[in-house]
């Protein structure tokens, strides 16, 4: 049975509108968050054709949030899997793009094209770049080479062909990120007086890559979230059917929603309507590889319409692993050397579990922390961890 920390009863008592929710590693959001969303199936606020929508971030997320919103709906003696729906965002997107993909300009029988099938493609249109500019990496080398290095430097000796790759995926996402087509590109850039050549050959894969895609008839990830929002932005009798199927809309890890993501969300909901955030804004995992953002959660809880709450409280660590995290956060936020990074972290500060909790802290021991002050590259950062595991794996 789930008995509620005083902070996480503060969540439960939500009813409607819009919550934002900080929640630090370890406060048990997740369980939280599927108590909720079985609460609100058994308040009897639903219609017989409605559900509480739950989005997560990845595929592994799914089945345990259905799994506990499950248990917890049963123990109300309600039939599980009935008055909800768990998705990532990505299955939200195809839900709806799936539905009435005429909406979205697509064939009926339009498919998905997997990150390895994508790769492939992107991968095609590099190569084929490169080839017909041999010499496009001469733009970016130094003039005192000598043939020879530029030579290494149009192989694969300096990794052209890799930079060149991982520009172009930068560029892909950021631009569908931001609804830019490749048509769209690169009539900027013929207004652009000035030579771009990065961009203009992140433009010329980017144009490439979609004709590879259009020849299968399919779509990338970025593409389904990208027409899933102009499918909500143009055709608003679909967006009020399924504003009425989702009157509620519960939503984890919100620390790494990019911009596309939030705006699906955010027209879902409707300017009035239920939706709560949940995530940890200091612990952006996805913003180093992908478009999202933990900024979109922190101007969200300061919205004058938003319910900030927080879930502080964490039995994970003992108490001086706390004290040393929430000493990195005040030293981030106060003493950085780069000013401009000490907005990366913010509060809520994490905090013990209270007296008589049953997630307990683990006893203090502080004397197995170990702060080496000499810096380490990030091979030898790995090294260091794997060797410190390998000591203490025998005893444990």
């Amino acid at each position: 049975m789930f008995k509620p920390r005083p902070r996480q009863q503060e969540v439960l008592d939500y009813a409607s509108g819009r919550m934002g929710v900080s929640a630090v590693p370890g406060s048990g959001k997740t369980c939280t968050l599927s108590y909720l969303a079985a609460q609100l199936v058994a308040s009897g606020v639903l219609a017989e054709d409605q559900e509480v929508l739950v989005v997560t971030l990845v595929n592994s997320a799914v089945d345990n949030f259905a799994n506990q919103v499950a248990g917890f709906v049963k123990e109300r003696g309600l039939l599980p899997r009935m008055g909800y729906r768990v998705r990532t965002l990505h299955g939200l997107a195809n839900d709806i793009v799936r539905e009435r993909p005429d909406l979205a300009g697509l064939s009926d029988d339009f498919h998905i094209v997997d990150e390895r099938a994508a790769e492939r493609i992107r991968q095609d249109a590099v190569q084929a770049w490169l080839r017909g500019h041999p010499d496009a990496v001469d733009d970016f080398l130094g003039y005192d080479l000598s043939e020879k290095e530029r030579e290494d430097a149009r192989r694969k000796q300096w990794n052209w062909p890799r930079l060149a790759s991982d520009i172009a995926l930068g560029l892909i996402r950021q631009a569908k990120d931001q609804q830019v087509t490749a048509d769209d590109l690169r009539a900027k850039l013929e207004e652009t007086p000035l030579p771009r050549p990065l961009l203009e050959m992140g433009g010329a894969i980017y144009a490439d890559y979609q004709r590879g895609l259009r020849g299968l008839d399919g779509v990338d990830f970025d593409d389904l979230m990208w027409l899933a929002l102009r499918t909500l932005q143009h055709n608003p009798d679909y967006l009020e059917r399924l504003r009425h199927r989702w009157p509620f809309i519960l939503e984890d890890e919100a620390q790494d929603s990019s911009r596309l993501q939030e705006k699906i969300l955010r027209r879902l909901a409707g300017p009035s309507g239920n939706w709560v955030r949940v995530g940890d804004p200091n612990q952006a995992i996805y913003e180093t590889f992908t478009t999202a953002s933990p900024h979109y959660l922190r101007e969200f809880l300061e919205e004058t319409d938003v319910d900030a709450k927080e879930l502080p409280n964490s039995g994970r660590s003992t108490q001086s692993i706390i004290d040393l995290a929430n000493h990195l956060i005040t030293w981030t936020m106060e003493e950085h050397p780069i000013e401009v990074i000490r907005s990366a972290l913010a509060a809520p500060f994490i905090q013990p579990t209270p007296v008589g909790d049953p997630q307990r802290n683990p006893p203090d021991t502080p004397h197995q922390i170990h702060l080496i002050a000499r810096p380490f590259s990030p091979p030898g950062e790995i090294l260091e961890v794997v060797n410190s595991l390998a000591r203490w794996l025998p005893e444990h």
